[in-house]
């Protein structure tokens, strides 16, 4: 995609109504309204971290009617793909958010999300407590995921997987779900439930899984 591309995207995606872009340390007025003032429903809250142009977002919302999704990353180019899919569609159950996922407690209030995904997150080989399954990042999830609330990551990073496990480990997290081969082990290790939505491929996943990478995954509760 060529500079003038990018530019036009982010442009136009300003103006859609399904995305927001929040003024860093401003009072952001959906903090806690998500379902009032947005989504004007009652539905559990989720949320895709890095969500990069959408796929998920989407293709969850899809699937799950019944649910409010909102794709969070600071690429607002890239989400113009998704956001522009979702109005085309008429979706009104996914929404997506421009910032950094470090100032993810400023937008989402006390327990107001009921569920996160990390799809193929950047495994930062250097700086491991920036990678999102970190303590630092734990902590933030904490404080906006309701008692009960569940973490998913999808990725081909064994780097990031192994971390991610030994995180569970330590941190004595509970685990739901793990494995390091998904697709080779979907079906006997995986729930029904989460069988289903594993159609849903972004477009990083389907680079890697031509080049040949096992993708894993694992689910897990932070709360004690």
């Amino acid at each position: 995609m060529s500079g003038k591309d990018k530019l036009r995207r982010f442009a136009a995606v300003k103006e859609f109504d399904n995305f927001y872009e929040p003024v860093l340390k401003e009072p952001f007025p959906l903090k806690g309204n998500w379902n009032r003032d947005h989504f004007k429903n009652d539905n559990p809250i989720v949320l895709e971290l890095g969500c990069g142009k959408g796929e998920y977002s989407v293709g969850l919302g899809n699937h799950y009617k019944d649910k409010n999704f909102v794709g969070v990353d600071i690429k607002g180019a890239r989400m113009f793909i998704g956001a522009e899919k979702a109005l085309k569609d008429e979706m009104t159950n996914v929404a997506f958010l421009r910032t950094r996922i470090d100032f993810i407690t400023d937008y989402f209030a006390e327990g107001e999300v009921d569920e996160i995904w990390l799809t193929f997150s950047d495994p930062q080989p250097k700086k491991p407590r920036k990678r999102l399954s970190s303590p630092m990042f734990i902590e933030r999830y904490r404080k906006i995921l309701k008692k009960g609330g569940i973490v998913h990551m999808k990725t081909d990073s064994d780097l990031l997987f192994e971390y991610t496990e030994e995180q569970i480990k330590e941190q004595k997290y509970e685990c739901l779900e793990l494995t390091w081969d998904l697709y080779g082990e979907l079906p006997e290790k995986i729930d029904p439930i989460t069988r289903e939505i594993f159609h849903i491929k972004t477009h990083y996943e389907k680079l890697f899984t031509a080049k040949g990478s096992v993708i894993k995954y694992c689910k897990f509760r932070i709360h004690q």
